[in-house]
């Protein structure tokens, strides 16, 4: 077993102005694998759909991205975190990093 870091970034997919998922959700996953391809990380993403309360007290439910990536540097987390911000139009997004054990299982034919 390998101990390692997994980040996990959660990018909502509802634009910061309009409160609305301006395109497809295909269309931000899309964007999303091309950052990752541009920054030669390894990259696992799904999508969720969650809750949260703005800070005026009003509810919003939206579609995010959750972007998985193991053993990245910090430097590069907080670049593609930049990123996205900047591409999917958010305020900001949330990073969760936690140590983790990780193992392959090969079974040979």
């Amino acid at each position: 077993m390998k101990k390692t870091v997994k980040t996990e970034i959660y990018v909502g997919l509802n634009d910061s102005l309009t409160k609305e998922q301006m395109f497809s959700t295909d269309k931000y996953i899309s964007i999303l694998k091309d950052v990752c391809r541009n920054y030669h990380v390894a990259f696992s993403v799904n999508v969720v759909n969650g809750g949260y309360f703005h800070d005026d007290g009003s509810y919003v439910e939206e579609n995010s991205l959750v972007l998985t990536l193991v053993d990245a540097s910090k430097e590069i987390i907080e670049e593609i975190s930049k990123d996205l911000c900047v591409f999917f139009h958010q305020e900001s997004v949330m990073v969760s990093s936690t140590e983790s054990e990780v193992f392959f299982v090969e079974e040979r034919i």
